[in-house]
Formats: structure tokens, sequence, C-alpha cells
């Protein structure tokens, strides 16, 4: 093997390397990335309760702008529970977290508009936290009226997902 071949082996071998240094390096920085619930998350549900799991906004407009409803989780058992993450199932929808008076997010879909980080944050017994889910009717343009239902939810560290759903009828 001559000099030349070796050296484009080498800057090659050190190209591979430093886009995998990077993506170590970015993954370990944001806390991992969230990822929607499994269906047998779903079903097995979490120890996070809500006062409420469904609202209807009702008939809305998409010249009225956003809409927002704020639902309560409640960590109702005797011990912490940390709160995974906190996903949206479409991208027309974003939630924020609200707990020890400081807001973290946008929270949304995986996979739309960038990655969606973890929230990695501890639920005190007996303690509660809001989800402020913000709906945005024009997301989807003019093809966006009718029926929406759209869920949002909380995977804690034993693996279950609470559930939350909000529904709209979306006119022009």
């Amino acid at each position: 093997m001559n000099k030349n071949t070796q050296k484009h082996i080498f800057q090659f071998i050190a190209i591979i390397l430093l886009f995998l240094g990077l993506f170590w390096w970015g993954r370990g920085n944001t806390g991992g990335t969230a990822s929607l619930p499994t269906e047998k998350q779903i079903k097995s549900g979490s120890f996070l309760s809500a006062q409420e799991k469904s609202f209807d906004f009702g008939t809305i407009s998409m010249t009225d702008g956003n809409v927002q409803k704020i639902f309560t989780v409640i960590n109702n058992t005797d011990k912490d529970i940390k709160l995974d993450s906190l996903v949206t199932s479409c991208m027309c929808t974003t939630a924020f977290l609200e707990m020890s008076g400081e807001r973290m997010g946008p929270f949304g879909m995986p996979g739309h508009g960038g990655l969606v980080p973890k929230v990695n944050e501890i639920i005190k017994a007996g303690e509660s936290v809001d989800a402020v889910v913000v709906f945005d009717p024009t997301a989807h343009g003019p093809d966006g009226v009718g029926f929406v239902e759209r869920y949002v939810y909380f995977v804690d560290s034993s693996g279950g997902a609470l559930e939350l759903q909000i529904t709209a009828n979306v006119t022009r």
C-alpha cells in the first residue's frame, strides 16, 4: 500500500470517528430523546393520574388562533415517580410542563420539527404538575377542518403511560 492510500484510509477513519463522537456527545447533552409510547405502555397505564383525562374545545375557528387547556397530573402514590417523557400524537399539538414554578418545553410529536427531549423529572409523592396543552388549528392548513382527536402522553420510568385527550371541531 502506498503512502497516499494510507493517508486516505486514515482520513476516512478519522472522519467516521469524528461523526460517531459528535453523535454520542449530542445524545449525552440532551438526556436522550423521547418517543411515542407503545400500545402496551398505554394499556398498562401509569401510576400518575389526572383530574381530567379528556377535554373538548368544541367548535373552534382557524382564524381564532391557538387554544390551550391545562391538565393537572397527580402522583397519588406514596413514592416519587420519575417522569421520563411528555409527547404528543400530532405536530399540531404541543405541551409544556409546569412544576416548581418552572415551565419546561415545548414537548411535541417525536419525528416532527426536530427531536423531542426527555423530561427526566421527579414528581414527588402526593404532588401534582400542570401540563399546558396547546392545539394549533391552522397546523394542517385549509384541509385540516372537521373533527380532530389528539393525545398527550406522560411516560414514567416504570414504563407506563398516562394518556390525555383533546378534541375539537375545526372550522375555517
